[in-house]
């Protein structure tokens, strides 16, 4: 999968930009500010519907527009002259819209259409931030593998919504003590948690079994330091040993639910189910979080992302890889290993402040970043008097 044309319509800092991606290597280059980040960002909310870098759509917008909008012609592959075209409209305040091939089509239906794995700054978020951190790392790459389940999400976190509301008005109060309706009410809240929740919990670990030996061997590639990479599913709602069986999950889900009900009422939270959990990662006998160095910490993230890159080529999807202004933080080391990845995947899309910090091996075309403007593509090895002309 590869991406031959991305244009963009009052996104981020762009008032309209319309460019020819190649399959490889596609650079951007400018200061920071400048609106690279930008350009890859827009890639990304296509292929989720969200942005890596904030919650919402409104900071999508460019000052002044009332709406902005993201058009892509998706390439089935290299040597596959199959194509399609895939569009998202993103309109705060109003429903989103969504166009396959010209045809309208709801949002979360132009999911899979474009795949993408992001490595960038913000990852170190996922090592040594809080658990929805880790949660989002692992549902995203669920549902990159698995674009249904982005509406199973949906629809669980609507119900642990409506579950909170109702759990919080009867606050104080036992069950027995609730009217007939706030009770049933509860039932089908619980319900919709158990059926709903089981789904998500059985493709996490479903995912985390796939992905735990790649990052291992992704980590032991690019660390200075041996040490084993590990992760683990971390859950007060369903037993250790639970595999990836959604009937098993459901069962486990149920009589956690039943057990502390009367506690989630008294408390007017929500206490049992897959938001509540999160994914322990170690390096050795000790937790990431803590105790990794810096370099650590940088390194376990993208271990993480390069085993999500192999993960994704197991299941017979080739992701376009983006790298958002991180050679700057890599040394020469971790740098080969990503740019063997590169090599791996059909497309990828990287931003550098200065080209210095790209590894000189790198062949592919370079766009030239300035001030809500984009010039190229240039071969690579463009000298800048030639591109700046």
């Amino acid at each position: 999968m590869y991406l031959s044309r991305l244009s963009l319509s009052h996104f981020r800092s762009y008032e309209s930009a319309d460019l020819t991606l190649s399959p490889g290597v596609n650079v951007f280059v400018g200061p920071n500010g400048y609106g690279k980040t930008n350009i890859v960002e827009a890639v990304h909310v296509l292929a989720t519907l969200g942005s890596h870098r904030v919650a919402g759509d409104q900071p999508l917008i460019k000052m002044g527009a009332a709406q902005a909008t993201v058009t892509a012609k998706v390439q089935a592959g290299l040597g596959d002259d199959r194509a399609l075209s895939v569009a998202l409209e993103l309109r705060p305040g109003q429903q989103n819209k969504a166009m396959l091939n010209r045809a309208p089509v709801r949002p979360r239906e132009i999911l899979g259409a474009v795949r993408t794995v992001v490595f960038a700054p913000e990852d170190l978020a996922i090592v040594r931030g809080d658990p929805a951190q880790r949660r989002r790392f692992i549902d995203d790459l669920v549902v990159t593998r698995w674009p249904r389940l982005a509406g199973v999400r949906a629809e669980y976190e609507r119900a642990v919504k409506q579950k909170t509301t109702l759990v919080k008005a009867m606050s104080g109060r036992s069950l027995r003590r609730a009217g007939a309706g706030e009770a049933e009410t509860l039932a089908v809240w619980d319900e919709a948690i158990v059926r709903l929740g089981a789904e998500v919990v059985a493709a996490r670990l479903r995912t985390l079994a796939d992905l735990g030996e790649r990052v291992t061997e992704a980590y032991d590639a690019i660390a200075p330091v041996p040490s084993r990479a590990d992760m683990s599913y971390q859950s007060s709602s369903i037993p250790p040993e639970t595999g990836p069986d959604v009937d098993a999950v459901r069962d486990a889900l149920q009589e956690r639910i039943d057990a502390r009900r009367d506690e989630e009422i008294a408390r007017g939270v929500c206490l049992v189910g897959p938001h509540r959990d999160d994914l322990a990662l170690s390096l050795g006998e000790f937790p990431v979080k803590g105790y990794a160095s810096h370099g650590e910490g940088w390194s376990f993230a993208l271990a993480l992302r390069l085993g999500s890159v192999d993960v994704l080529r197991d299941d017979g999807i080739e992701p376009i890889l983006i790298l958002d202004d991180v050679f700057a933080e890599l040394d020469e080391h971790r740098r080969a290993r990503v740019v063997a990845t590169m090599d791996m995947v059909e497309q990828s899309l990287v931003t550098v402040a200065v080209r210095r910090d790209l590894p000189d091996t790198l062949r592919g075309s370079l766009f030239d970043v300035g001030r809500g403007t984009v010039a190229g593509p240039f071969p690579l090895g463009t000298p800048d008097e030639e591109v700046l002309s």
